[in-house]
């Protein structure tokens, strides 16, 4: 197990035991993210697609969890492909895994192709403008570190329309295009029986078929278990990588990844009729004993899991029960019912479970009114971070630009044209 040495001051005059102790006591809750277990779902999304390549998603900071201990782990584990939202993000990932494939899924714009080839990292191209921009500066600069193509199937939020990518059909098959990957995005994969599964899926092996010798990708992690028409050469899970289920009408196949707790840092009684927190929503109904624990809305636990005087809230683990939320949440502090507990079972300095010993993400989100992707990637940094398994990788330090991976070599600085020329028809 290691922490996060970022978060975490040491001394030289304890063991690093004692160090981790001193050093935890410092903050008011701790984020543990279980390595072995992301790999653990890793390997069963790779088992599931098989023999499509498995990917992984690790954007916005790899929800949650730490891009580069994610990134390493999981690249030790064999995952040799990874996708990103952003150049920035592309960094980082680049610093872990020196020689996987980084796909930047947020595409290419006129100038950042020098950023792309500093790192060699791999643009997801969803316009015509961006792919004419992008032929520019490889025209220019002789570089060949590829892309991807985006094609829209039904989202229409990011990608070519179905007769964009048609027209480009000959400029792909003519050869020496650089397009190394091509793929789509589906709606609705959670939902075993929506019919825009199969209209995408239609759409996408036609389109698909006709960029000659291009490996296609279309399912997330959702799609990975609508079958092996979905799978194509390569998937791209996300969420199920960190415990999120990517099948809801079912149990969740994954293990969980993140653990999080919170300090007491006061327990205090009172009396029936009183209320507690911000405006007085809810009463106590008996005398009533709290532990006010050093977590809130500030720290990613939502307002929205507060309880009042009609509406039950989320519930956290106490001396191994589970104990209800009492009152509105606050930036900084949440109060926990904890009267039906043994007397001194919960103490000040004690951790309480938000996450983990049966409290699920999925679960937090349904009380949080949301998903489970949005319960990771808001998870603040006021916690202590502790990463276990996946041999322990510690932080990396983010890399400078000029000083990210030096495969293949960056071309000169080049001054792009104000407008790109016309595509090939």
């Amino acid at each position: 197990m290691a922490s996060d040495p970022n978060m975490i001051p040491q001394s030289g005059l304890l063991s690093a035991e004692a160090n981790q102790a001193a050093a935890l006591a410092a903050f008011g809750g701790v984020l543990t993210v279980d390595l072995d277990a992301i790999i653990a779902n890793w390997r069963k999304l790779e088992k599931t697609a098989v023999p499509a390549e498995c990917s992984a998603v690790i954007k916005a900071d790899a929800y949650g969890c730490g891009t580069a201990q994610v990134a390493q782990a999981l690249n030790k584990a064999g995952c040799k492909t990874f996708f990103v939202a952003t150049i920035e993000e592309a960094r980082t990932a680049r610093a872990a895994v020196p020689d996987a494939t980084i796909y930047v899924l947020g595409g290419y714009f006129q100038n950042t192709g020098e950023h792309y080839a500093k790192i060699n990292c791999r643009p997801v191209i969803g316009d015509l403008n961006e792919l004419a921009e992008w032929d520019v500066f490889c025209r220019r600069t002789g570089w060949s570190g590829g892309a991807a193509i985006h094609i829209d199937t039904g989202m229409n939020r990011l990608g070519l329309t179905l007769s964009e990518a048609q027209a480009i059909i000959p400029r792909i098959n003519a050869g020496d295009h650089g397009i190394t990957l091509v793929m789509s995005h589906l709606v609705s994969a959670e939902q075993l029986n929506s019919p825009i599964n199969a209209k995408q899926l239609a759409a996408f092996r036609g389109i698909a078929s006709e960029f000659s010798g291009v490996p296609a990708a279309l399912a997330n992690s959702s799609g990975i278990f609508l079958g092996a028409p979905f799978q194509f050469d390569l998937v791209r899970p996300g969420a199920a990588l960190y415990g999120v289920n990517p099948t809801p009408e079912a149990d969740n196949p994954m293990q969980q990844v993140v653990d999080l707790k919170a300090r007491i840092v006061q327990i205090r009684s009172i009396e029936r009729g009183e209320t507690v927190g911000y405006g007085g929503t809810w009463s106590a109904r008996r005398p009533t004993k709290l532990a006010i624990i050093a977590v809130g809305y500030a720290d990613g636990y939502f307002r929205a899991a507060s309880s009042n005087d009609g509406t039950r809230g989320a519930e956290v683990i106490v001396a191994g029960k589970r104990c209800p939320v009492a009152g509105r949440i606050s930036m900084d502090l949440i109060a926990i019912d904890i009267t039906d507990l043994p007397p001194n079972a919960a103490r000040r300095g004690h951790m309480v479970t938000l996450l983990g010993e049966g409290i699920t993400v999925d679960e937090l989100a349904h009380h949080f009114g949301t998903i489970g992707y949005e319960v990771l990637t808001s998870l603040g940094h006021r916690y202590a971070r502790v990463y276990k398994g996946g041999n322990v990788v510690e932080p990396l330090v983010k890399p400078e630009p000029a000083k990210a991976a030096e495969q293949p070599p960056s071309p000169p600085p080049l001054e792009q044209p104000s407008a790109p020329p016309p595509l090939p028809s």
